[in-house]
């Protein structure tokens, strides 16, 4: 099976009509993207899997659910096993273990960049253009802000790939900058 964007894009929005998921899912691409650039991995490939992590999220909720319908319904169109499994393994719950390079960077950006989103957008300006990693790490303290997201995996998010946070912090702000109109995160800038 020929893996693109434009495949991946369809069937996102086929399953997803909630304009926050569809920027969450672009988000994660944008930050996935820019890793396998740094890696020197298949930037369209990595793209197409973080596009598609939360696909069946909407319709498909629960954790006995998400994300194994969506992998059910990719396995019938023929992607391949090594997409289900960093799918798969991107929820703790699921039992499938974080392994390849690939595996790593979804699950390391997939909260992060939830989480930059919603500090870009308590910012006067908000936008991502202007928000830097000590803002972000402020906002980390924090626990009424972003309630849901857990800090303890924000900061194993970074050791998963061998970074200090901060730096981590900066390359998911600087790729989701690449993508800031698309993103909704251009705000006043």
């Amino acid at each position: 099976m020929n893996i693109n964007r434009e495949d991946a894009w369809h069937l996102l929005n086929e399953y997803t009509k909630s304009e926050s998921l569809l920027k969450h899912a672009m988000a994660v691409e944008a930050a996935v993207r820019g890793y396998a650039r740094t890696f020197g991995e298949d930037e369209e490939a990595w793209g197409v899997v973080a596009l598609l992590h939360d696909f069946d999220y909407e319709r498909w909720p629960t954790a006995e659910d998400h994300p194994f319908r969506g992998c059910e319904i990719l396995r019938e169109k023929g992607y391949p096993e090594w997409v289900m499994r960093a799918i798969l393994s991107h929820a703790d719950y699921s039992g499938v273990p974080r392994e390849s390079r690939l595996e790593k960077t979804l699950w390391a950006c997939d909260e992060l960049a939830g989480f930059i989103t919603a500090a870009s957008l308590v910012r006067p300006s908000k936008s991502v253009l202007d928000l830097e990693p000590k803002s972000v790490m402020k906002r980390m303290k924090d626990k009424a802000f972003a309630r849901a997201v857990n800090r303890d995996d924000l900061r194993r998010s970074a050791d998963v790939l061998g970074l200090p946070l901060e730096e981590h912090i900066a390359n998911v702000i600087a790729f989701m900058r690449e993508r800031a109109d698309a993103l909704g995160l251009r705000g006043t800038m």
